[in-house]
């Protein structure tokens, strides 16, 4: 019996399949393009190879995309017809992707993690439970999933630069910001190009308000993240926030327009970036063309078609700043009809999906008191449907902003200040305590919180204001 690289058995019907399915691996794990063609071609070449049937099925679950869902079924029909002449692990990896496509994301996750215990060395079985953590919000797996395994792996064991990195966005998703940051950077020592150890330290910095350090940080490393990477976009989308969070809204477009939105991907995971980041503009206030109405005509083939509760909710997030309300009102029916359901979609809908596709639809009708009212009982759950703390900002941030349009004075202020406690750094935090204040009478407090913000740029930037 062949084994790959670290080990682990394999019913391989040859050494070459089995090197085609180890550069695939290190495509997926370093989000290199293209996994999927590399392991086609291995699959062409013998259509009986489980490992192969196993890695195209992690893309498919990786996706978190409706269209996936063919590929994905085929690829597990193919190992179960296989019977007993794929291995264990093997069998393993196709139950695990046969949960996710009958809805039982928990279970899947669940599955891809169970094979940990018997082969801590599994690459493809560690990335798919980390990634599948994080689609499910489950912050301290994320963490202590790769724990587990992480005493068995040393700089010797093939991969171990991406071990580190899935271990440092863990340890920053549970706010051990310090120890994240060290152990990132330890990862890039091995392998510089390891896109998710970049992307983990620029989590650290966001979380920690560093907006020099993470624009300096993801712009020095460019090169190394941003060529034929197809996670490139979600770092662009990093370098965007800490960008709008100084105040350079031209930046920010411009970055959406080459690289966030270039060219129009109708891939879930991309488009999400792209409305979360027009939607923090729109709170803003700030013009962004005809921009949505773009990102609306990408989104509306999803519009019916409720898969994931964190996708439909930014779906929703586009139709609603679009002014397309029929889109709204169908994606939110969809969304209703998942509700009613039991599997993990249903439950991530019901508990939060649905009450914050409900909540912008009121935020961009004016209805400020209402998405108050959807919003203030599924802040403390929102992990619920996954995401980063990053990511899930955006709730917390659109409370604030619907606080502050319904003059809801002092629930504005205990919101900002909640924000200012956590993140002083953050010279938007201090911008919005000086609305606070000035909803609240207090002009003298309200000019006190602007010279924190404009000291605050100064520490980071070294001018009064970041940009013109």
């Amino acid at each position: 019996m062949l084994t790959d690289a670290r080990g682990c058995p394999t019913s391989a019907p040859s050494s070459v399949c089995l090197q085609q399915y180890e550069q695939a691996l290190e495509l997926s794990v370093s989000y290199q393009l293209d996994p999927l063609a590399t392991i086609q071609t291995a699959l062409d070449a013998d259509p009986t190879f489980a490992m192969g049937h196993c890695l195209r099925a992690a893309l498919g679950v990786m996706a978190t995309d409706r269209g996936a869902v063919p590929m994905l079924k085929e690829s597990v029909e193919a190992v179960e017809a296989l019977g007993r002449r794929a291995t264990d692990r093997e069998r393993a990896h196709a139950a695990a992707a046969r949960a996710w496509l009958q809805g039982d994301f928990a279970g899947s996750i669940q599955g891809y993690g169970d094979i940990l215990l018997d082969y801590p060395h599994d690459l493809l079985a560690l990335q798919v439970a980390h990634v599948g953590d994080f689609f499910l919000g489950a912050s301290s797996m994320l963490r202590d999933r790769i724990a587990q395994v992480l005493p068995t792996w040393d700089t010797g064991t093939p991969g171990y630069s991406y071990v580190l990195g899935m271990y440092a966005f863990g340890l920053e998703e549970t706010a051990l910001y310090s120890r994240a940051e060290d152990i990132g950077r330890r990862a890039l020592d091995i392998n510089r190009r390891d896109a998710w150890a970049v992307h983990a330290v620029t989590h650290v910095m966001e979380m920690q308000g560093r907006l020099r350090d993470g624009i300096d940080w993801l712009t020095s490393r460019e090169a190394d993240w941003s060529v034929n990477n197809g996670f490139a976009f979600h770092n662009w989308w990093h370098l965007a926030l800490f960008n709008l969070e100084a105040g350079n809204f031209p930046r920010v477009l411009e970055l959406y327009d080459q690289r966030i939105r270039a060219p129009f991907s109708q891939a879930p995971l991309e488009m999400i970036d792209a409305t979360a980041l027009l939607w923090r503009l729109e709170l803003r206030s700030a013009s962004v063309g005809d921009r949505w109405q773009k990102l609306a005509a990408s989104w509306e083939p999803l519009a019916e078609h409720s898969y994931y509760a964190f996708n439909d909710a930014h779906a929703v997030m586009a139709f609603a700043a679009a002014g397309r309300t029929d889109l709204v009102q169908r994606t939110i029916a969809a969304m209703e009809r998942t509700a009613a359901g039991a599997d993990t979609n249903a439950m991530m809908t019901r508990e939060v999906g649905l009450p914050l596709a409900r909540a912008v639809a009121a935020f961009a009708a004016g209805r400020y008191g209402d998405t108050i009212a959807l919003l203030q009982p599924i802040r403390t759950i929102a992990n619920r449907f996954g995401g980063s703390h990053a990511q899930r900002d955006l709730i917390h941030l659109t409370l604030v902003e619907a606080s502050l349009r319904a003059r809801q004075n002092r629930l504005a202020r205990a919101l900002i200040a909640e924000r200012t406690q956590l993140k002083p750094s953050s010279p938007f935090n201090w911008q919005l305590t000086a609305r606070a204040m000035d909803l609240n009478g207090d002009s003298a407090g309200a000019a006190r919180a602007l010279e924190s913000a404009e000291a605050r740029t100064k520490a980071q930037f070294g001018v009064q204001r970041a940009y013109a």
